[in-house]
């Protein structure tokens, strides 16, 4: 027999009752976990072992339930996740948030909301609610500015992945909240996110990644005006492309953090030229792309930024570039150091053979003996002795027995000499010194 749609319906107490029943915690409730009793009346099991934090993700929810058996079990609880459900009703939700009195996060992530609208009066609920996460729901913007009106303690607001490619406006700002997140969208005009500062005055950190943000369009006192507070901006691959726009986040008041990693602007630069040229430009900033600035990379990365730019044509200079002269002076060009391994010349002897061979000193014995078997053809089984010409007189040859030791540690020096002996010789006699 087929079940009916209803029989198929999960709610969220059922998913409640089955997920924290008492048999699937063995070895009891655990820190932080409330046992409590059946209510009257109640369908639900005689106890449940209920933490202040739910995580009902990925559970099939489409209804709430009894609302007398969400208020009993979920009073003392204040983070709830329902995402990746079937929730599409905000009644539904509704029903639920009302009934969690002490609810402070709620994350309705992979929730069918498209197209679903909120009305204001259902929108009171939420007005506990402090951290709100609304990931690939595509839920509209008038939903978005329904719930900021009733959510007067709102802080962290999470929008990702919900297809934007604008920002509509609201006659009501929402002046509690202090993190916006809104990467993987579609926003490219600067003039989109310029309203998040009208929208949210009292924003502290910005996360734009992952959307196409192709400049920073505003002048010094209209970037003061509309984000009076923001600390901190995320820029990873977004369109950034020109300069002017970096130097247009210093406009930000009280910015002192930025991420930029992934832009247009920075492909052709190495990696250490990315980080100084960003650094040089970006006086305020103290943690760059996740990393804190020190006071010594901060003057080597203006110092940096000077002798890169100061070969250029006086156009191509940026008004940055002058600052730091008038702070450093010209400074001259770094002294370029060879750094490659320096090559030793020694003698390599073989019975009446004579080669002159260079070696790298970094090199070990077991390296050299390999080196020398395909230089010079010599066969397996040798033996090599280290010939000081200095010193021989009075110590005599020294046995390169260690394989895996540095050739350097043995103090080899040019003109100094290598012995080969066949391996079934037990001792190199003193002609062949």
């Amino acid at each position: 027999m087929e079940s009916s749609d209803e029989d198929e319906v999960r709610t969220f107490v059922q998913v409640l009752s089955e997920k924290y029943n008492p048999e699937n915690f063995p070895y009891g409730q655990g820190v932080g976990v409330v046992v409590l009793p059946r209510p009257p009346g109640s369908p639900v099991k005689d106890r449940l072992f209920l933490p202040s934090a739910l995580v009902l993700n990925d559970s099939g929810i489409s209804k709430a339930g009894d609302r007398q058996d969400i208020a009993a079990f979920c009073a003392h609880v204040v983070e709830l996740d329902l995402s990746h459900n079937q929730l599409n009703d905000w009644g539904e939700i509704g029903t639920i948030v009302s009934s969690i009195p002490h609810l402070d996060f709620l994350n309705l992530s992979m929730n069918p909301l498209s197209g679903v609208q909120l009305q204001p009066n259902m929108a009171e609920v939420f007005s506990r609610v402090r951290r709100l996460v609304l990931i690939n729901t595509q839920v509209s913007w008038d939903t978005v500015h329904t719930l900021t009106q009733h959510t007067p303690e709102l802080e962290e607001l999470f929008l990702c992945l919900n297809g934007y490619n604008s920002v509509s406006e609201s006659q009501t700002a929402c002046p509690s909240l202090r993190l916006l997140q809104i990467t993987d969208n579609q926003l490219q005009d600067w003039a989109e996110v310029r309203k998040f500062g009208l929208l949210y005055p009292s924003l502290s950190t910005l996360v734009l990644a992952n959307n196409s943000v192709d400049s920073v369009g505003d002048t010094k006192e209209t970037l003061e005006h509309l984000f009076p507070n923001l600390r901190s901006i995320n820029l990873n691959n977004s369109g950034l492309s020109k300069w002017i726009d970096i130097e247009r986040l210093n406009f930000f008041p009280k910015l002192v953090e930025v991420k930029a990693k992934g832009i247009p602007l920075l492909q052709s630069y190495s990696t250490e030229e990315r980080r100084s040229l960003l650094l040089a430009q970006l006086p305020s900033v103290m943690v760059l792309n996740g990393g804190a600035v020190s006071n010594g990379e901060r003057e080597d990365a203006e110092r940096f930024f000077i002798r890169y730019y100061q070969d250029c044509p006086e156009q191509e200079r940026p008004e940055r570039y002058h600052i730091l002269v008038s702070k450093y002076g010209h400074l001259a060009p770094l002294a370029e150091v060879d750094l490659s391994p320096r090559l030793t010349m020694v003698v390599v002897r073989w019975g009446d053979r004579v080669e002159t061979v260079s070696l790298r000193l970094e090199q070990t014995v077991g390296d050299l003996k390999k080196h020398l078997k395909g230089l010079l053809q010599l066969p397996n089984g040798m033996r090599l002795f280290y010939i000081d010409r200095e010193m021989c007189s009075m110590f005599g040859p020294e046995e390169l027995k260690c394989g895996t030791r540095a050739l350097h540690s043995y103090g080899i020096r040019d003109g100094d000499e290598i012995l080969v002996v066949p391996r079934d010789k037990s001792r190199c006699s003193s002609s062949g010194l």
